[in-house]
């Protein structure tokens, strides 16, 4: 392929990514994955990554409550300038996971009600100290630099990006889409193989799939296609996109704006309605700071997603990877009551969904949609001040029917500093790498070993590569 061809088609396909919210796949390929053949699509199935943006402090969402790990948290979040960070006694949640971890007991933040509900119901699980990894690390290999480590460490953007795609900021697609690569030929509508439902997001972009952006109305139209075009009643924009030349690029545009039209129409057609005769509303949250009830913008694109999984039958779908968004996990400062909202609008998200997926028009979908937390990172232990500073490794939730529930999986850290998971004021060397994580979903999403570890290539560095969380 010449420099000119190469350019042209890297140009194209940013196209299709900057489109997102109407594009579909560009030079959508099916032969490129024949791949694919190895995994298992029988029936539905479908994955949603929460993506808590920010680093959400995983010491105030699951917490050890036994006497030592609870006198060093108490401790070392306590601030002569601030008083104390720390969650209170009473406060907490506490959950009994069905495999004890010796000498350790456990609660979730008081917030939190909806998600013990789950978990103590057997359809959440927790999985501890999850963080990006290149290979198994101990802090001794850490402190020498002695093995690879993920570039850029404790940085935003390039720690979300490695959480979503194995690379730093830049990074052009993730392994979700990676995922939709390998099964996308499953699909009769390729193009709603990997959704967003939280604007552009390199989790659900592959290397031949190509994220398909909703919002609450649903599919997003290109505009100006129809109606008048700056006061004219003559409108010639669509017949100008979508029209013959003799120009290859401009062939190509017209291909890429008639799939972009297609999509959004087909999906428009399918998509089903919000409210009365279709997914209902969620109800208001309520704040736990001010007691004020407001829309949760976290359920709605919960919602957004349940209405394109309700169109599975009518747009071919067996499998599908989705992204929605907990924004404002950052707590340098003002923890305790920013925390304390973030996780109110967590519980209430999770027991709407929840309750959505046990009767999905009509269809308890809970054993084959997956939900499962991410985020940048998790938070040190030490307090600032009045806050927390990033961190590493973290906990998180998966939920769904599906999930061998009402269990802690991965060996819980101890809560202190100078311990051998202690990289600097309490922040975590993750002992689970994102790829262990995603692989195990993988796994029940029904990809073939080669298939993971083409979407996850740092898998081969592990020898336990399924953490057993997914039936």
């Amino acid at each position: 392929m010449s420099d000119q061809q190469f350019s042209r088609r890297r140009f194209l396909g940013s196209l299709a990514a900057m489109a997102g919210s109407s594009a579909a796949p560009f030079a959508m390929n099916l032969a490129a994955m024949s791949n694919a053949a190895a995994a298992d699509l029988t029936g539905y199935k479908a994955l949603v990554c929460l993506f808590m943006v920010g680093g959400n402090d995983h010491y105030n969402t699951v917490l050890a409550t036994d006497s030592t790990s609870w006198n060093n948290y108490q401790k070392l979040r306590y601030s002569v300038e601030t008083d104390s960070i720390a969650l209170a006694a009473g406060s907490v949640l506490p959950i009994a996971p069905n495999t004890p971890q010796a000498g350790r007991s456990f609660a979730l933040h008081p917030q939190l009600g909806a998600m013990k509900t789950l978990f103590d119901s057997g359809r959440a699980a927790i999985v501890s100290n999850v963080g990006t990894l290149v290979q198994p690390t101990t802090l001794a290999q850490y402190k020498a630099g002695s093995v690879p480590l993920p570039p850029k460490l404790f940085s935003h953007n390039d720690q979300q990006s490695t959480w979503q795609s194995g690379r730093p900021e830049g990074s052009t697609f993730g392994w979700g889409g990676r995922m939709g690569d390998l099964i996308a030929s499953g699909n009769a509508n390729a193009n709603f193989t990997c959704v967003s439902a939280s604007g552009n997001a390199v989790f659900v972009a592959g290397k031949i799939v190509r994220q398909y952006q909703v919002n609450s109305a649903g599919a997003v139209p290109i505009r100006g296609l129809s109606g008048t075009l700056f006061g004219s009643t003559v409108n010639p924009l669509r017949a100008i996109v979508t029209g013959n030349s003799a120009n290859a690029l401009e062939q190509d545009h017209k291909a890429l704006t008639n799939r972009a039209i297609g999509s959004q129409s087909a999906l428009s057609a399918a998509m089903v309605p919000a409210g009365a005769g279709g997914v209902p509303e969620p109800s208001w949250y309520i704040n736990p700071n001010n007691g004020v009830a407001s829309v949760n913008p976290l359920a709605k694109q919960l919602q957004t997603v349940a209405r394109v999984i309700a169109a599975r039958g009518t747009l071919g779908l067996r499998r599908q990877v989705f992204y929605v968004t907990l924004p404002g996990c950052d707590t340098h400062d003002g923890q305790r009551s920013l925390q304390a909202d973030n996780m109110a609008k967590l519980a209430h998200a999770m027991a709407y969904w929840d309750s959505i997926m046990g009767n999905l028009m009509g269809v308890n979908m809970r054993n084959q949609v997956t939900l499962f937390t991410a985020s940048d990172f998790g938070r040190t232990l030490v307090s600032n001040g009045d806050g927390t500073d990033h961190g590493w490794g973290s906990h998180h939730f998966v939920v769904g029917g599906a999930v061998k529930g009402k269990n802690i999986y991965g060996t819980f850290p101890v809560v202190g500093v100078g311990h051998a998971n202690d990289v600097g004021y309490g922040a975590l060397l993750p002992t689970i790498s994102v790829e262990q994580y995603g692989a195990t979903l993988a796994t029940w999403f029904g990809l073939s070993a080669t298939e993971i570890a083409d979407a996850f290539p740092n898998i081969v560095n592990y020898s336990l590569r399924n953490l057993g969380f997914m039936a």
